[in-house]
């Protein structure tokens, strides 16, 4: 079927880019506001942007026309905490993302451990997997609706057991057991069941060529040749 956007409605257009565009990592978002008041909040429009420099996106939606409460403390503040979610914290990411009033806690209403950021003045997660401490780069208004944040990784916390190689910087998502979101309404995907693709240089490449076979890299790939 062919949908063309400008003839669906806001919730058409939307709902085809949450069920379509599979799995999206969890932006668990921990922010303050001028007073320091905590809002935590989960965000799946989110990706990683860049590895150097470290840069992350995210877009916040609003409610009712109004910015949500993440979008306007980053806004006051140019600073937040980006926490990964796993499956046994899902639950309680589901908490936060109650619509609760702006004065409301809600990783008190989760019953989440906060514990201090190093470079920024919002809490991180405690018992997330991996927190990114961030600060605003760029701001972008979208629409006056949406809010598209880019933002420098300043720092990360990962959790011990996930560390294979701190120097060069390998890590073990297994443990960390990390959840992604899949299609509305409210469903979730596990992390798992990986497989490793290499990509050919292309002095490989040329040889498999030279070789006339055509499926040359499917052999390559599965025989074990990328490992060797």
């Amino acid at each position: 079927m062919y949908f063309e956007m400008q003839s669906l409605n806001s919730e058409q257009r939307s709902n085809i880019l949450h069920s379509l565009v599979l799995p999206r990592p969890i932006a668990w978002i921990s922010s303050v506001d001028g007073d320091g008041t905590v809002n935590v909040a989960p965000f799946s429009f989110f990706n990683a942007m860049s590895g150097d420099p470290p840069l992350l996106c995210v877009c916040i939606g609003s409610r009712q026309g109004v910015l949500k409460d993440t979008a306007r403390n980053i806004a006051a503040t140019g600073e937040f905490v980006v926490n990964l979610v796993s499956e046994p914290l899902a639950r309680r990411m589901a908490v936060t993302a109650i619509e609760f009033g702006a004065q409301v806690d809600e990783s008190a209403q989760a019953g989440l451990v906060l514990g201090d950021a190093r470079r920024v003045k919002a809490p991180r997660i405690v018992d997330s997997p991996a927190s990114f401490e961030c600060r605003v780069r760029q701001l972008i208004d979208i629409d006056g609706v949406r809010s598209l944040v880019l933002a420098d990784v300043l720092a990360a916390h990962v959790m011990d057991a996930a560390v294979v190689d701190g120097e060069l910087m390998y890590f073990d998502p297994a443990p960390m057991e990390l959840i992604a979101r899949l299609q509305n309404p409210g469903w979730y995907g596990r992390v798992g069941d990986a497989f490793q693709m290499p990509t050919p240089s292309v002095a490989q490449w040329d040889a498999m060529q030279r070789q006339g076979v055509s499926d040359g890299y499917l052999a390559w790939a599965d025989d074990g040749a990328a490992a060797r």
